[in-house]
């Protein structure tokens, strides 16, 4: 597949040049490969120098990524950073990354991806970032235990960390992956009672007891599994490129 035209296809599937993001996200092609050609696709979370290695070894010639090459800023091409690009160059890598278009995308996105592993049926959205919604919420009288199953389940089992600070009984679930745990007031105000996502700092813990919301921390990086796996499926079934997913989790 042509390099160019399969970015293009991602581009306008993820509206890329439509949505706002964080400024260092810098979503798109980061790094082109010197072909111009794509025969196989990893999928990963993070474009790290280990996620890199275990692309090239896995035979991909596009790693496709949620959080990009420049996450943390602009940095010296020395060290980690340089191995990271000569490595990508010299083996014919390309990356690409898309992090708040691959979030909120309405089947491929990885709160999309949750709402249908959960098997609920979103309702709306929340979380207003620059005119976008971020999360999605979902109407449903649930238990809080079933909740959990339902949310362990779409992990695979993985471990999840419970604020019971809210009803026993769901009325109205939002689901926003990664980091957005922070955002505790602003899925309150919204009239979300148990707010599922990945991460979020000491305080929300707290936070949610008092404004009376449960949260389940299902871990940032495992939140953010989804999306990337989907998009690659996606490109496998468009153009009948063979993908695997590389895992490098970091237990966050």
């Amino acid at each position: 597949m042509n390099l160019a035209k399969l970015v293009t296809s991602i581009n306008t599937e993820l509206r890329i040049a439509e949505l706002p993001d964080y400024a260092n996200a810098v979503n798109g092609l980061q790094l082109a490969n010197r072909t111009g050609i794509v025969t196989r696709v990893v999928a990963a979370v993070d474009a790290t120098l280990p996620v890199v290695k275990k692309a090239i070894a896995a035979g991909a010639d596009l790693l496709i990524v949620h959080h990009g090459m420049f996450w943390s800023g602009l940095q010296p091409w020395t060290g980690a950073t340089f191995e990271r690009m000569s490595l990508a160059l010299e083996n014919n890598l390309a990356i690409y990354s898309a992090h708040l278009p691959l979030d909120v995308h309405p089947i491929l996105g990885n709160n999309a991806c949750i709402v249908r592993a959960m098997q609920l049926t979103p309702s709306g959205g929340f979380l207003e970032y620059k005119g976008l919604s971020v999360g999605v919420t979902c109407d449903a009288a649930l238990s809080l235990d079933d909740v959990l199953a339902r949310f362990s389940s779409a992990l695979d089992g993985g471990r999840v960390h419970v604020c019971a600070g809210g009803p026993k009984i769901t009325c109205k679930i939002g689901i926003s992956s990664g980091g957005s745990g922070s955002e505790i007031a602003a899925a309150a105000k919204a009239g979300v009672d148990t707010f599922i996502t990945g991460e979020g700092p000491h305080w929300s813990y707290t936070l949610a007891e008092e404004l009376g919301i449960n949260v389940l921390y299902g871990g940032h990086y495992a939140t953010e599994t989804f999306g990337v796996k989907a998009m690659a499926q996606h490109l496998q079934e468009q153009f009948g490129l063979p993908w695997n997913f590389v895992d490098h989790p970091t237990g966050l």
